[in-house]
């Protein structure tokens, strides 16, 4: 049985564990979507030219320059549309972020929020800011500097802000309350149950009164933070993120929907079906790639 694929390469693997740290500049011809699944590292990546980001369950068209976020929870593809793609990446692991991880201004940002939009359409002044940020950085790594791998993180906090500068001033609402503290911690605990990459090892925490357990405190508690802070129900939430993901292992595996509703926590498959039609308005075959 197919499963969703294992990132990153050999290669890659090994610079990874060694620095968990790696630049550089990109020139990439056309071709079809690498092989759909989850890479155990951030990307941030500096793409100029056409190409679609399968990002969980969407895809995104990257027609010109853009500057683009992608989470290591979230699964993804890449496809190459144009013969001479070029750009920059930045590729790191959660251990080399982790020194500044607790900053206000990442965990507001595209890398670390799964739910927002990560790609951002650059004008020429942004591209050229950008792409001074990424040759700093390859030309800083080619150095023995000392402390080289915080000037790396530095430099990753400036695009994080020049991404930040781009977005409407509404997504800055501060909630400086207990609120905001138990609703971070429930959604870093709900996106730590996905991606689903084994049938062996289904969805674990399923409803809010699980959450509230795992977060040790009352459900009526956390109903209420998540109201106050999002506007949505928890229930809303677990079912809005179980539904992407449900999409995502319709598209991109060959599981059955049987053995799909089970990894999503659902007794028997009817039930997973009417989850399905109530929350997309389509069954789950409609999203198979061959509507089988």
């Amino acid at each position: 049985m197919k499963t969703p694929a294992e990132f990153p390469g050999p290669t890659l693997k090994a610079v990874l564990k060694l620095r968990g740290f790696k630049v550089s500049r990109n020139k990439v011809p056309k071709s079809k979507p690498t092989p759909f699944g989850r890479r155990h590292f951030y990307l941030i990546l500096l793409s100029i030219g056409d190409s679609k980001m399968h990002y969980g369950d969407h895809i995104f068209h990257l027609n010109g320059v853009y500057l683009f976020f992608a989470n290591s929870r979230v699964p993804y593809a890449t496809e190459i549309l144009s013969e001479n793609h070029t750009g920059y990446s930045c590729v790191f692991t959660e251990n080399f972020i982790k020194p500044i991880e607790r900053l206000e201004s990442l965990q507001q940002s595209p890398l670390f929020k799964v739910s927002g939009t990560p790609s951002f359409k650059l004008d020429e002044q942004q591209q050229s800011r950008l792409a001074g940020i990424f040759d700093a950085m390859i030309a800083n790594e080619a150095t023995d500097y000392l402390y080289k791998d915080d000037l790396m993180r530095n430099y990753i906090q400036l695009i994080i802000h020049e991404a930040l500068r781009m977005r409407p001033t509404e997504h800055f609402t501060q909630f400086n309350n207990a609120a905001l503290r138990i609703t971070t911690q429930f959604m870093e605990v709900l996106e730590r149950q996905f991606p689903i990459e084994n049938l062996n090892a289904p969805l674990e925490l399923k409803t809010a009164i699980d959450y509230a357990s795992r977060l040790s405190i009352h459900v009526n508690y956390l109903n209420r933070a998540i109201k106050e802070i999002t506007g949505k129900s928890t229930t809303t939430l677990i079912a809005e993120r179980i539904t992407a993901e449900a999409i995502s292992l319709l598209r991109h595996t060959d599981w059955s929907v049987a053995d799909i509703a089970y990894a999503l926590g659902f007794e028997y498959p009817n039930y997973f079906s009417n989850f399905i039609k109530k929350a997309t308005g389509n069954n789950p075959k409609y999203y198979r790639p061959h509507k089988v």
